[in-house]
């Protein structure tokens, strides 16, 4: 990578988090991505120096089922340890089943999703549309929490729509159920990817819990990764499409709210390089 320079605030923004009995050193975290944070992708994110990598969503019933997507999706490479592995479905008992086999693969974080917006998901009562349904939002946490012996995380959104901004709620009962971090995306399901993140309601949640929060969304550059804690008051920032085709955004953010040198882009040489690897 190019020499390094000074861009962004030289202070420390973030601090190590706790994770039940981990710490994570650096809550600067590569979200999940269908399609995108597949085994090869997070490895190279990682060699940026990202502080967590979470495996693709995986279907708790695909992972049941051993299907081939599913084992792929579950595989990780010894570099990523820790590792995170995120679950999504309906059905309370299927989750802990599912999470029992994650963790028998090497999880050390059991991730729950209930953030994703996309119409197959929430038609299947998963993901974001656990965002309306708070009791089954509460079993599915119980179950998988009480079925595995690593820390289980939340990931979500604000909502279902700007009428039932529930996340503050969600994460206290998340909280008392035993999740250990949760993740925010300031937006609502009805949102999908629409208009601009909300990072300052990430802050409702923020004060509703004492388990560390992380923002996300939008969150494209050094600069939004700043104005993201400033507005939500998060203990770090969870980065997804901004990373895409950018991977060492991370390392750039990283060295930024740490209050050191940040580095270059890499030249287009090393990025071919990158892309032939």
């Amino acid at each position: 990578m190019a020499r390094a320079c000074f861009l962004g605030k030289a202070a420390v923004r973030i601090h190590p988090v706790p994770i039940g009995p981990l710490t994570l050193d650096m809550p600067v975290i590569l979200a999940p991505m269908t399609g995108v944070t597949d085994r090869p992708f997070r490895t190279l994110v990682k060699r940026f120096g990202a502080g967590l990598t979470v495996t693709e969503m995986i279907a708790s019933e695909a992972m049941i089922r051993e299907t081939r997507q599913s084992l792929q999706k579950s595989a990780w490479d010894p570099s990523e340890e820790p590792v995170s592995m995120q679950l999504a479905g309906c059905d309370p008992e299927r989750m802990a089943e599912a999470a029992k086999l994650n963790e028998a693969m090497g999880a050390a974080i059991i991730d729950i999703n209930m953030g994703c917006p996309v119409k197959k998901v929430v038609n299947g009562h998963a993901g974001s549309a656990l965002m309306r349904e708070p009791d089954l939002a509460r079993r599915i946490i119980e179950a998988t929490v009480k079925a595995v012996k690593v820390p289980v995380t939340l990931k979500m959104r604000m909502g279902w729509d700007h009428a039932s901004l529930n996340a503050p709620e969600l994460a206290r009962v998340a909280e008392d159920l035993g999740v250990q971090l949760i993740t925010v995306h300031g937006r609502t399901r009805c949102q999908l990817y629409t208009g601009s993140a909300d990072w300052g309601f990430v802050r409702n949640v923020k004060n509703a819990v004492k388990v560390p929060v992380i923002v996300n969304g939008d969150i494209c550059s050094i600069t939004d990764a700043e104005a993201a804690l400033d507005q939500s008051g998060a203990d770090g920032v969870m980065i997804g499409r901004g990373a895409y085709g950018k991977p060492w955004l991370i390392a750039q953010v990283m060295a930024a709210l740490t209050g050191r040198p940040v580095p270059a882009d890499p030249t287009l040489a090393q990025q071919h390089a990158l892309v032939r690897e």
